[in-house]
């Protein structure tokens, strides 16, 4: 079973992922800031990160920051963001990010990019 963890401020976008990728291949997890990403991140062995760019406590760039230094075996992240500018890609791809999608995003590219980046 793949695990995913869904990091995001929003609520209602946490909902709207968990209702998109809900399958029963999947165990999703949430986190509302990044600081409960990051302390979920040291507990479990995640597949995929999903990261809110702009999260409280810690940005999504931080706790991206932060895994790639930990010595865990390295989950692949996409970012969703609302700052889609080259020099912000830029800056995910150099930290670690596999893929970043920029919001507002349709539910079914989501699900195409998570299964693209699990191997389904």
């Amino acid at each position: 079973m793949k695990k995913i963890l869904i990091a995001d401020d929003e609520e209602v976008l946490r909902m709207l992922i968990v209702d998109t990728l809900e399958e029963d291949h999947l165990q999703l997890d949430e986190a509302e800031d990044g600081i409960e990403a990051l302390s979920l991140i040291k507990k479990e062995q995640y597949d995929l990160l999903i990261l809110d760019y702009m999260m409280p406590e810690k940005s999504g760039i931080e706790v991206l920051m932060e895994t790639r230094k930990l010595a865990i075996p390295q989950p692949k992240v996409l970012m969703l963001t609302a700052k889609s500018q080259q020099k912000d890609q830029d800056e995910m791809y150099k930290e670690g990010a596999n893929y970043f999608l920029a919001k507002p995003f349709s539910p079914i590219e989501l699900l195409s990019i998570v299964e693209d980046m699990l191997g389904d």
